[in-house]
């Protein structure tokens, strides 16, 4: 007599239904053409998955997050079994879910044009359209490595060596099989709402010293209106691309002589300042107090600090007069120095030392992007030395200054995120577990709602991270909030409390921008190259009718650069439409234009970028309104 389970369906209702009996006839009516796939118990599985014990069973919906992360799972499988299908010898490797998508990677040393995704792409909706059922099947892990040897597939073969279960799981798709623990959608007919986007290279398992791979990416979703849409955004952000708006605003570039590190023009090293000096107006308002420190360091504090056991891949190293030196990744250990030079008491804390210098991590080739994945950079870092009974206090007013800063940037959304113990990590399970738990008390007694990054801390601490959402909805990590009770004690620093006894402080490492290139090239994204007033390179430019008004322009630049305006004339025999059109391509904020009128009545005709005209002002009167609206956080200039 066959065992008989308990169901409940997350709908209502309970069920009895014997064992072995599918997710999807114990759902019954509950599967809708929109069903993809079951949870059970919480974890996402087949609809076809047999019950084997009392559950909760709740079906997932395609346009459902868990639904999307099976559609692309499902889609680079389809995309996996087209490639075999148009190129018999191509390898495949492995087939991921990424943030809006997938990709598949492909051992094929001749490589892919666009004209072939096209090709691929035609052979997916065949796929589609022959709705080929995709069925789970488990195999012997030996059985299922031979069979992947004797198909030529040896990277398959590769990973199930490293398995540790007997058994491993295949899909099956017509005549295609691939190794995948699921789940899948119940055939390849729900697929159809996907598009491929680009080939890239990379090494099989991110190891330069392995062969190198063909990756395809793609996108999916449930509807073909919810996949235009995506693909609208993609188009906004090529529009926006901070690369393309570096070039064409004139603010940086690089260089092969030196990867990875920007060349700042002097629009951009303008703007670049600008950041400081407004993270070093928020310093005056906190009570930071800024510090400048050495670059290059022997590589013994670097054994000290933890960083040479748990960071050096990431690290430049020299030799100098027979002594290992190396560049500074971080300023954290500098601060320990400076700070250890003296007794410190419980009165002199906090201590907040700021640090601008620059930093030099050693990026993959492969992972440089712009501005945004540079090898040299500088932070608005800083370090706090405290008091264990000043933390939440500290960390409330690095709260604060995160949301004063997003408010002036135009940042209005943002998702915080909780990073407990990576498995690479120094200092003993109560100290991380003290370091944990004050983040979440502050973050709660702050209403800030976060989710948890499970094993995503620094290596010495816990860690509290910003991520902004851009215009095109994009997230970036911005901020960070990093406790750490593991670089006092390596340093041996203390401070004498009120009764004289010694006492251990405790480090919070904190940014609010990050690193400075980083943060200007999500802000060119962000604003699509239109800085704000106060932040622009070039705030007017004096645009003349004819020559006739040059000599008046040339003096109004110099009344408005007097009272500490960014002006320039465009001087140049050309049409007034031109350098209209120029100035907004620049994305200049202000252009005033001068004629023969303006001249004679001692006023400019400005005209905003985004094409309102504005009557007629004197150049007082225009330097006024200019400097009332060129502050951070005023809100500018459309």
């Amino acid at each position: 007599m066959s065992q008989h389970l308990t169901v409940t369906l997350a709908g209502g209702g309970i069920r009895t239904v014997p064992d072995g009996t599918t997710a999807a006839e114990t759902l019954g009516s509950q599967v809708t053409p929109e069903t993809i796939g079951v949870q059970i118990d919480g974890r996402p599985c087949d609809l076809s998955s047999p019950l084997r014990a009392d559950c909760c069973l709740e079906p997932i919906r395609a346009d459902s997050p868990a639904g999307l992360a099976i559609l692309r799972h499902s889609t680079a499988h389809l995309l996996a079994h087209a490639v075999k299908r148009l190129y018999p010898q191509v390898q495949v490797t492995i087939g991921p879910v990424i943030e809006d998508g997938f990709f598949y990677d492909f051992h094929h040393p001749a490589g892919f044009t666009p004209e072939d995704l096209e090709r691929i792409e035609a052979e997916m909706a065949r796929i589609v359209a022959e709705d080929r059922p995709v069925v789970r099947e488990e195999w012997d892990r030996d059985e299922a490595s031979e069979f992947f040897r004797s198909s030529g597939e040896g990277f398959k073969s590769e990973i199930i060596a490293d398995l540790p279960d007997a058994r491993v799981g295949l899909y099956r798709q017509g005549d295609f099989v691939d190794l995948c623990r699921g789940p899948h959608v119940p055939s390849t007919g729900c697929l159809g709402a996907f598009k491929l986007l680009s080939v890239a290279g990379a090494y099989w398992r991110g190891d330069e010293r392995n062969p190198m791979l063909q990756r395809i990416y793609g996108t999916a979703w449930a509807d073909r209106a919810s996949l235009d849409e995506h693909l609208a955004r993609l188009e906004e952000a090529k529009r926006r691309d901070h690369r393309r708006l570096g070039k064409q605003l004139g603010l940086f570039s690089f260089h092969r002589e030196a990867p990875g590190s920007p060349f700042f023009h002097p629009d951009g090293a303008l703007v670049y300042n600008l950041l400081v000096e407004y993270v070093r107006g928020l310093y005056r308002v906190y009570d930071y107090r800024e510090v400048i420190t050495p670059q290059i360091l022997d590589v013994d504090l670097w054994h000290r600090s933890g960083h040479y056991e748990n960071y050096r891949e990431n690290m430049y190293f020299t030799a100098i007069e027979e002594r290992e030196f190396a560049v500074k990744p971080m300023n954290c250990p500098t601060h320990c120095l400076m700070y250890g030079e003296e007794i410190r008491s419980y009165r002199d804390l906090p201590i907040r030392f700021a640090d601008f210098g620059r930093l030099h991590r050693f990026e993959r080739s492969g992972v440089m992007h712009g501005l945004t994945r540079v090898r040299s950079f500088a932070q608005d870092d800083a370090h706090i030395f405290c008091a264990p009974t000043q933390i939440q206090s500290e960390i409330r007013a690095v709260i604060g200054m995160i949301r004063e800063a997003y408010a002036v940037f135009g940042f209005t959304q943002a998702r915080v995120y909780l990073s407990t113990r990576p498995p690479q990590s120094t200092g003993s399970d109560e100290m991380w577990e003290q370091a944990e738990s004050a983040l979440r008390e502050v973050l709660t007694a702050e209403g800030v709602e976060f989710l948890l990054n499970a094993g995503d801390g620094a290596f010495y601490g816990p860690k509290i991270d910003f991520c902004v959402l851009d215009a095109v909805r994009r997230e970036w990590q911005l901020s960070t909030v990093q406790l750490d009770f593991s670089m006092p004690e390596r340093f041996e620093l203390e401070y004498v409390d009120g009764t004289g006894k010694a006492c251990r402080p405790v480090m919070i490492h904190r940014a609010v921008l990050g690193s400075l290139e980083r943060f200007l090239g999500i802000l060119l994204e962000h604003t699509a190259g239109a800085l704000p007033l106060w932040l622009a390179p070039c705030q007017v430019s004096l645009a003349t009718v004819t020559d006739r008004q040059h000599q008046y322009a040339a003096d109004v630049v110099a009344r408005l650069c007097a009272r500490g305006l960014r002006a320039r004339a465009d001087l140049r025999n050309e049409k007034l439409g031109f350098k209209i059109r120029e100035a907004q391509a620049l994305k200049i904020p202000v252009v005033a234009v001068v004629g023969d009128k303006e001249v004679a009545a001692g006023k400019v005709a400005p005209r905003l970028r985004g094409g309102e005209q504005l009557d007629a002002m004197t150049v007082e009167a225009f330097a006024d309104w200019l400097l009332e609206r060129s502050h951070a956080g005023n809100g500018g200039v459309p």
